[in-house]
């Protein structure tokens, strides 16, 4: 069902945003509130942002706050780190503050010469008791002459202003109202249609030559794939637009999801260029149409099919639950897997983002100490606030979600005889908890209605599976699963090169050692993140990265070398007794020779 259109009337909540010092990355932000409260209204900012599970406090980024009320000052009482109060006012309460945005991320707000960019989560204060009123916002187009070309991008149904220009719009609620977010400035623009309904594409960023068709192109067949996926008979997205803002820099990596647009992170040099030769696609393109499929499949998927937890959100708290191996696992496993599916990579490609996926999970230790159903609840203390140890104490529940994606699709389709797939189980998960979840729904699904969906529509019992691989910490057993499809699993690790078995980064000209695994070369002789290396048996190790591989190089697995390093401003001096390198090596190919004992999935969806 598609969105019922926000009524274009006058609202209790009318906000004002303009950009009022470019140089000095300053919003200033005019609210009204027609009928405050009369024992006194609450206004409170979120602490955090959905689909990035960190308390982040926004509230520090409001430099000052000030009311009025019939003209004459009001009084706020601050009740928390991000929370005020005023007193009983006669008419309306107006309170205007300024907000600090310089945070070059999807999660918060930025503002220069170059561009302005927020979400309402870190703006927009919320009026207590008044969340389900329509919430109008002016958008003012700033004042400084580097703005004077500047356009609007956002998901947020006009009211009176025009697409893509300065004016006001207009959201149903508060939560519509945070859940889109606004890029202006000099952007690239284009729009494509996919099953009848217009994505628009904003590149933000100097990006020579950027191919606007080609990625266009490929994104349509994304996005189409996606929607005839959930929809496959009325073919029907779940929006009435979209809009893809993306931010090109120099180096980033990352988005997030909403539920008519997503906000991106990318390098400008993994963009398609005029100048490019031939249809091949860069290792880096397909990167960033695979983060693109990522985010746009959380439309479905977290955005309208939601933990219980999440329906309604609470903004000032965590909000726990052990499923995030579902809302962002599979749509890690879906990601990739929709490239090929939508014809813009090829299985052998597939096999090999597969292949480092495996590979990054069975790197860290962490994943035999804690399970994907902890990592999932324990996002808020652990995943969103890793440090240098967290290769050797957390799983990611993202990658490892994404495995047990894969783990549980093989199995259902061997189980069946490829009658049945994952596929089914996101097909009912829609249907019953996303498809009319907004407007009328607004119902999420608990851990138990997840697995006893997983029992009806496969017709298995997935208890064990669930004990060992999701609450439990077993390694998904993938070559076996694999086998019956003819797909060959190989763990070709360089047993015979030397190594520390420690990640490796550069501190300036120096070689910094950025986290040491458990149980290797280096953790064994006492090295420890954050030391610097300096000589290896008397020759210097400098912040090059083929530097130290090259000194390596000169040595056997098993032999002993003495290693100087800095920790803090003290040397060191350790005996490295080298070991073989521990990084996995994982293929996954095609297996001709092998008889299938079920039929090999085409990559395409199951048939019924």
């Amino acid at each position: 069902m598609k969105n019922k259109k926000t009524p274009k009337t006058a609202a209790a909540i009318a906000y004002a945003i303009e950009a009022k010092d470019l140089a000095g990355h300053l919003f200033q932000v005019t609210l009204t509130v027609a009928a405050p409260d009369p024992a006194g209204q609450v206004l409170a900012l979120p602490a955090w942002i959905p689909g990035s599970y960190m308390i982040r406090e926004f509230s520090r980024n409001i430099v000052q706050i000030r009311a009025e009320a019939d003209g004459h000052a009001v009084p706020l009482t601050k009740l928390d780190k991000h929370s005020w109060q005023a007193p009983p006012v006669a008419g309306a309460l107006v309170v205007q503050y300024d907000v600090y945005a310089w945070d070059l991320s999807v999660r918060t707000a930025h503002l220069d010469q170059s561009h302005g960019f927020f979400n309402g989560t870190s703006v927009f204060l919320r009026v207590a008791g008044q969340e389900a009123a329509p919430h109008i916002v002016d958008i003012r187009k700033p004042a400084d002459e580097a703005a004077r070309t500047w356009r609007v991008a956002t998901a947020l149904p006009e009211l009176k202003a025009k697409r893509y220009g300065f004016g006001t719009y207009v959201a149903a609620d508060y939560d519509e109202l945070i859940d889109s977010p606004v890029e202006m400035g000099d952007f690239a623009l284009a729009t494509f249609t996919a099953h009848g309904v217009p994505h628009d594409v904003v590149i933000t960023g100097r990006v020579p030559n950027l191919d606007m068709s080609r990625l266009c192109a490929d994104l349509q067949a994304i996005c189409e794939t996606q929607i005839e996926f959930f929809e496959p008979k009325t073919k029907q997205a779940p929006m009435e637009r979209y809009v893809f803002m993306t931010l090109a820099v120099g180096d980033g990596y990352g988005g997030l999801e909403h539920r008519a647009s997503t906000a991106l992170i990318c390098n400008r040099a993994d963009l398609p260029s005029l100048a490019g030769q031939g249809k091949d696609r860069s290792d880096g393109y397909i990167q960033f149409l695979g983060l693109c499929s990522h985010e746009y499949f959380h439309t479905w998927n977290v955005k309208r099919i939601k933990p219980a937890v999440f329906a309604p959100y609470d903004l000032q708290v965590e909000n726990y639950t052990p499923l995030l191996w579902l809302f962002e696992g599979f749509t890690s496993y879906y990601d990739d897997l929709f490239l090929v599916r939508a014809g813009l990579i090829t299985e052998q490609q597939y096999f090999k983002l597969v292949g480092k996926a495996v590979g990054g999970v069975l790197r860290g230790a962490g994943r035999t100490k804690q399970s994907v159903a902890d990592s999932s609840f324990d996002a808020w203390g652990k995943y969103y606030r890793q440090d240098e140890n967290a290769p050797n104490a957390i799983v990611s529940y993202y990658a490892k979600g994404s495995l047990i994606g894969l783990a549980l699709d093989l199995t259902i389709r061997a189980k069946t005889g490829g009658k049945r797939s994952l596929d089914d189980i996101m097909l009912a998960l829609w249907q019953r908890w996303g498809r009319d979840f907004y407007p009328d729904g607004r119902r999420g699904v608990t851990p138990g209605d997840v697995e006893a969906l997983f029992d009806e529509i496969s017709g298995m019992k997935h208890k064990a599976f669930f004990e060992k691989y999701i609450r439990g910490t077993e390694d998904l057993p993938l070559a076996k699963l694999l086998a019956p499809f003819g797909i060959k699993y190989t763990d070709e690790r360089k047993g015979d090169k030397p190594s520390f078995d420690a990640n490796i980064g550069r501190d300036g000209a120096d070689c910094k050692l950025t986290a040491v695994h458990e149980g290797g070369a280096a953790h064994r002789a006492g090295l420890s993140a954050g030391d610097l290396l300096v000589a290896i048996d008397g020759l210097r190790v400098t912040g090059n990265p083929s530097n130290l591989d090259n000194l390596l190089g000169r040595y056997r697995v098993g032999d002993t070398v003495q290693v100087h390093a800095f920790r803090r401003d003290e040397l060191r001096t350790f005996a490295v007794q080298l070991q073989g390198e521990r990084v996995p090596g994982i293929t996954l190919a095609i297996d001709t020779a092998r008889k299938l004992a079920v039929p090999r999935p085409t990559m395409a969806r199951s048939g019924r």
